[in-house]
């Protein structure tokens, strides 16, 4: 087992981090910025170490700073979370060669499913059915590029091929508009991501987002945990997720779910890792991979019984996987709401002093936050401060228990997304379940 680890993130998901550590008795350095010494897993963990000020680039961006921690402590691995860097290929490379366990995929894994272009073409190498595309980056010539739009067919969408969170990307929808979007995602990939490349697919108008989680150990073991719906989001923004996806049936899911495992297994993958489609019209179109643990993980673990962080630990620490495919069984329905410190109707972050935080109880409801009474949330990182989980027997029985938390959740002092939460949840159209990726913006009016 793993002696003793840094946690290279902060909020929530370092408290889940820190709480499987706890539970296999594994000791925690918590790293963090100026800004953050009083975050809940700073207190609780073991050691604590100030890596830098409160902007992300001096702190938890900085690689030298976080294996110089690892060092002093005498940690042995680093789990770097969600966010931050931990999809940064560069980032687990420096800490592999710097001696410690990177708690994660290979670093060239992690490379290949980074940039979108060559992920894409090792799924279809794979056998997963993609989008269709341009099969490859855009080049320069201005006739190519509008042959292959006019083969793929209008509407098409420009990406960013190291883009990712619904950044660098472009919808087109007629011949007229298309090179000047190649130009300006180029200029947006080049200044946000320092890649340039773009490439092209067409745009699906009405689909789903529907995800598949996976575990694998490196050592040739692999299983799927079911899907996830994500669609309801706004700018491209998950809000809601939940599983099992509505309407997708046992033999889709074994189906999408044996494909992604035996991608798996040809890429010799190691951890925890989602394979994210677009769903429409019946079929599945691969988008991405993302090569960590999810936000969203919670709403798995509740319908399998299976601690996924803790499963990425044991992973790390050489041990096989302990379940095969034929142990996974999904059990009733589990629905996630992501708490945001914002304002509900602007979408504004609402930083600041938090007077006071109740949160709810009752059968099926878990809470994943690291608010506590008197915690200032600070303006300079992500607005999600936590996330409220209902499972039930049925979909229906996990609609009206996180109904019910989210009358009881309190959060006092600052502005949150409660109020649009409960809106959700009381819209017909969710209720029944299968709405589209499209579905919040239109309800909100957002272009």
């Amino acid at each position: 087992m793993l002696e003793k680890i840094v946690i290279a993130n902060r909020g929530e998901i370092a408290l889940r981090i820190l709480r499987a550590c706890r539970e296999l008795g594994i000791k925690t350095v918590a790293v963090h910025s100026t800004a953050d010494r009083d975050l809940k897993h700073v207190r609780l963990a073991d050691e604590s170490v100030c890596i830098g000020p409160p902007q992300s680039g001096q702190s938890y961006l900085n690689i030298p700073a976080i294996i110089s921690a690892a060092e002093v402590t005498g940690a042995v691995a680093i789990h770097p979370g969600y966010g931050f860097l931990a999809e940064n290929a560069d980032f687990a490379e420096r800490v592999e060669r710097s001696g410690f366990i990177f708690i994660g995929p290979r670093p060239e894994t992690i490379r290949l499913m980074g940039d979108k272009v060559s992920a894409i073409n090792a799924m279809r190498e794979a056998g997963i059915p993609c989008v269709p595309g341009s099969a490859g980056p855009l080049g320069d010539d201005d006739d190519e590029n509008l042959r292959i739009a006019a083969e793929i067919g209008y509407p098409v969408i420009i990406k960013a091929s190291g883009g990712g969170g619904g950044r660098g990307m472009r919808v087109v929808y007629s011949e007229d508009q298309l090179l000047s979007a190649i130009a300006m995602t180029r200029s947006e990939a080049r200044t946000a991501f320092g890649n340039s490349t773009v490439y092209m697919e067409k745009f699906l108008d009405n689909p789903r987002h529907i995800e598949v989680q996976v575990l694998a150990d490196g050592q040739g073991n692999v299983i799927h945990l079911g899907e996830r719906d994500c669609s309801m989001q706004r700018r491209h923004q998950k809000v809601i997720e939940e599983s099992p996806a509505p309407g997708i049936s046992e033999e889709e899911r074994q189906r999408i779910g044996e494909l992604c495992v035996e991608a798996c297994r040809r890429l010799d993958y190691r951890s925890a890792g989602t394979f994210e489609f677009l769903y429409q019209d019946g079929q599945f179109y691969f988008i991405e991979m993302n090569t960590r643990i999810q936000v969203e993980h919670p709403v798995t673990e509740m319908v399998t019984g299976i601690d996924l962080v803790r499963e990425q630990l044991l992973i790390a620490a050489g041990q096989p996987l302990r379940y095969k495919q034929s142990d996974v069984r999904i059990q009733g329905h589990a629905i996630e709401c992501r708490i945001n410190a914002e304002d509900p109707h602007t979408f504004i972050p609402s930083p600041g002093k938090v007077e006071e935080f109740h949160a709810p109880g009752g059968a099926g409801i878990r809470v994943e936050s690291h608010l506590y009474s008197g915690y200032h949330v600070p303006p300079y990182y992500d607005s999600m401060v936590g996330k409220l989980i209902a499972h039930g027997d049925t979909r229906e029985s996990a609609i009206a228990r996180i109904r019910m938390a989210l009358s009881e959740l309190v959060i006092e002092g600052i502005k949150t997304n409660v109020p649009l939460l409960q809106e959700i949840m009381a819209d017909t159209n969710f209720q029944r379940g299968g709405t589209n990726i499209h579905y919040l913006e239109k309800k909100l009016g957002i272009t």
